[in-house]
């Protein structure tokens, strides 16, 4: 790797030759100030790329989800999560490559520096941004097959190359840093019939060649490298999945693979988390930290909170984007529970409980007069008392016809003002304060006059839930002591959601103390799970307690810059989370 300075330009000359490491050594040396350096945006070839990086004592680490897939680097299973095995162009048994990895703010770096040496990369800083000049190799030939699982295109090379996939549903692009594609030979490749690739363009372009492809929308691409000679393989197929087995970091393991349940075999990603790691803590995230509304996609909340891993957690309205469960983060309720549906808590000793959970809240008049409330910061609504607090946000806009708002300061009710349609009134929430939202019910609102006193009770069902800092909910119950208590009806949800099939995340807890965050997408060409398959696959995961989060286009699973379990585009926004926060 030869480190240049800010503002020298890349000799292309000399792309075509291995370097010595002397010279990055020496040019750090001479340019103390520029040994710890970082950003993120790279640019390779020409090419910006939002990817973090970090120049740290003349070494040079790219988070490890842009050489996955900007770089073309296959992650392998690894033991360590100090280094981290990887093919590219590589033959994994004779000369393997191993890289050096480390934490900083929610993403894992891995160390390019011999890496980048060896194949002539050469290295530009330049405040928050990285150029990186990699040699362009030439394509020798294209090849195209049928397979009884679908489509290979076989791409020769003269030499390794960086290449990236960009994917949407039914089509996908290979841009891949190599020209020279023989038009004769792409002309006569994308003629060709296929199984499940419908139609294949590569066009050549001044800095690389894009390949095109128009797939059944049941199948997707699967990218690999090979040695010797170097070539790039791209597999259509509906059975995608690599398996993958990485520890990632201490107490946080990343895996896939495909599970069979009811005949059919799922594919199921999922992270391993030891919450008595230390270092590691497990906390709920929201769309917005000010606020109990909105929502937003998954990375985008994951980064906000810096966490460096995720699954998305609990359900909400899709039209106004309430939250619709608990949340309680710290000791603090943000949302409280509807329906008695089921919801996981934990403490930082690592304790967990999974169960059934509701709660019990009520407000006295200092006149002998109790009232239920019946939900909290919540947008679950009905007849009766809904209360909400600062953390629901700076103001309070009614959600259904008619309620009468009732503001309380220092336990002190201070007015009453009535509405008209939903949304047509928005009021502040008195920061040491609350607001009480009365819906049909003409008694509390005479107790509750302005100046009378109150106070609250809560209650949670069952009492130990009361004891854990952090709650978050989701359900149905899935797993209670190793069997299947699936009972949906029992939690409100309807029939429709209790019986079809659909993409899924859940969360369970093992007998060994550790949390499996786990997602389960489309199996090949077919369906996604029932609850009853969700509840068997927690179980062969081996979940003693196991319980469903919101699924669909909200299921998500990040981890360190990526959505491992589907393409981000076709993710839904969501409201909340479990965040894994990591401490290098």
């Amino acid at each position: 790797m030869t480190l240049l300075p800010a503002g020298a330009q890349a000799d292309s000359s000399t792309l075509a030759g291995s370097l010595p490491l002397k010279p990055s050594v020496e040019l750090l040396s001479q340019a103390p100030a520029a040994a710890n350096q970082q950003g993120n945006q790279v640019v390779v070839n020409g090419q910006p790329l939002t990817l973090p990086w970090r120049l740290r004592a003349g070494r040079l680490g790219l988070a490890d989800f842009g050489l996955l897939q900007d770089f073309g680097f296959e992650l392998l299973d690894s033991a360590s999560p100090s280094t981290q095995p990887v093919r590219w162009f590589s033959d994994t048994v004779a000369a393997p490559i191993v890289l050096n990895s480390w934490l900083e703010g929610g993403y894992r770096f891995l160390d390019i520096t011999d890496l980048a040496q060896r194949y002539g990369w050469q290295i530009q800083p330049s405040g928050a941004s990285l150029r990186i000049s990699v040699p362009v190799v030439q394509i020798q030939g294209i090849r195209r097959s049928r397979q009884d699982w679908g489509d290979r295109i076989v791409v020769d090379l003269s030499g390794p190359a960086t290449w990236g996939v960009r994917e949407s549903e039914g089509e996908f692009t290979v841009i891949l840093d190599a020209l020279g594609a023989n038009p004769a030979n792409v002309s006569a490749i994308a003629t060709q019939p296929g199984n499940l690739l419908t139609a294949l363009q590569v066009t050549p372009t001044a800095n690389n060649t894009q390949i095109r492809g128009t797939i059944d929308r049941t199948a997707r691409p699967r990218v690999s490298t090979l040695a010797g000679p170097p070539r790039l393989v791209i597999d259509v197929r509906r059975d995608d999945l690599a398996p993958r087995n990485i520890t990632w970091a201490p107490g946080l393991r990343w895996q896939q693979q495909y599970l069979t349940v009811s005949g059919r075999a799922f594919p199921v990603y999922w992270l391993e988390v030891n919450p008595r790691q230390a270092g590691l803590s497990l906390r709920p995230i929201w769309t917005d930290p000010v606020t109990a509304t909105g929502t937003a996609p998954l990375i985008t909340t994951a980064q906000r909170w810096q966490a460096a891993a995720a699954i998305n957690a609990g359900f909400f309205n899709r039209n106004n984007q309430y939250p619709l469960g608990a949340i309680r983060r710290d000791g603090q309720w943000i949302s409280g529970p509807i329906l008695g549906r089921g919801a996981i808590a934990w403490d930082t000793a690592g304790n967990v409980l999974i169960d059934r959970l509701a709660l019990n809240q009520t407000i006295a008049t200092d006149r002998g007069q109790q009232f239920p409330l019946q939900t909290f910061n919540s947008g679950y609504v009905g007849a009766g008392i809904g209360l909400y607090t600062p953390s629901w946000g700076p103001t309070y806009t009614s959600i259904l016809d008619n309620e009468v708002l009732v503001t309380v300061v220092n336990d002190q009710v201070v007015s009453q003002q009535p509405t008209g349609a939903s949304g047509s009134t928005t009021i502040a929430i008195p920061a040491n304060g609350y607001l009480l939202a009365v819906r049909a019910n003409p008694t509390a609102l005479t107790a509750l006059a302005p100046g009378v006193r109150l106070s609250r009770q809560d209650q949670t069902l069952p009492a130990d839930f009361g004891n854990y800092p952090q709650i978050v909910a989701g359900g149905p119950l899935l797993v209670k002591n190793r069997t299947i208590v699936l009972n949906a009806a029992a939690e409100g949800f309807s029939e429709s959601f209790a019986t079809q099939s659909a993409v899924r995340s859940a969360i369970g807890v093992t007998d060994r103390g550790t949390l499996l965050l786990v997602t389960l997408h489309f199996s090949p060409g077919g369906r996604g799970a029932t609850l009853p398959e969700m509840a068997q696959v927690m179980q062969q995961l081996g979940s003693v307690h196991a319980l469903n989060l919101d699924g669909g286009s909200s299921s998500s699973l990040y981890l360190g810059g990526q959505l491992l379990n589907r393409i981000p585009r076709t993710a839904a926004r969501v409201h909340n989370g479990i965040g894994i926060f990591l401490q290098p």
